[in-house]
């Protein structure tokens, strides 16, 4: 009978802890589930937050890529001046290139207007040279208003002598002087 109460004693603790031990471990388990998809929930969450922040970042590149690119069109538009050969209005190769690319900015720009300065070099009489400016900016004017740009967007002035570019007297400074130059509005 003594063995049977050591059995029944050993049971008695042993199936108790075993219980214990058991439950213990499934708890641990439970909790190690629960955080795992709290972790993965967190990865989830800070992923798609560095995926937003980069979206982000790269739509606030593009928008300063476009501005740059627009900038440096406005900047060639209103830089670069077309040159004329000594007392001639009519338009040279490299003009009429130059007055290609801006028609086409005009075209992408339909708000703008622009006026077109005609300019001289400081040789002949202040009349003539008034006259030749005003010349120069009308073909100008004509050849852009022929590529498609309105009449009603662009404004002729002629400066004549009076705003020259540079102010040495010999031709490299006189041909830089012969110009029509171009303003926005």
């Amino acid at each position: 009978m003594q063995k049977k109460l050591w059995i029944i004693l050993a049971l008695a603790f042993v199936i108790p802890g075993l219980l214990f031990t058991a439950s213990c471990a499934k708890k641990a388990v439970k909790e190690d589930t629960s955080l795992q998809a709290e972790d993965e929930a967190a990865k989830a969450a800070a992923e798609k937050a560095r995926q937003e922040e980069l979206a982000r970042q790269r739509a606030i590149e593009e928008e300063r890529l476009k501005e740059e690119a627009i900038q440096k069109a406005k900047d060639n538009f209103l830089n670069e001046d077309i040159h004329f050969e000594f007392d001639s209005a009519v338009l040279t190769p490299d003009a009429q290139e130059i007055l290609n690319a801006k028609a086409e900015w005009l075209q992408n720009n339909p708000n703008v207007k622009s006026t077109v300065e005609g300019h001289c070099d400081d040789r002949g009489t202040l009349e003539y040279n008034l006259a030749l400016g005003e010349r120069r900016a009308s073909s100008t004017k004509s050849f852009l208003v022929d590529l498609g740009i309105p009449a009603s967007r662009l404004i002729t002035i002629s400066y004549g002598e009076e705003r020259p570019v540079d102010l040495g007297q010999n031709e490299a400074a006189w041909a830089k002087n012969r110009r029509c130059h171009f303003t926005i509005n």
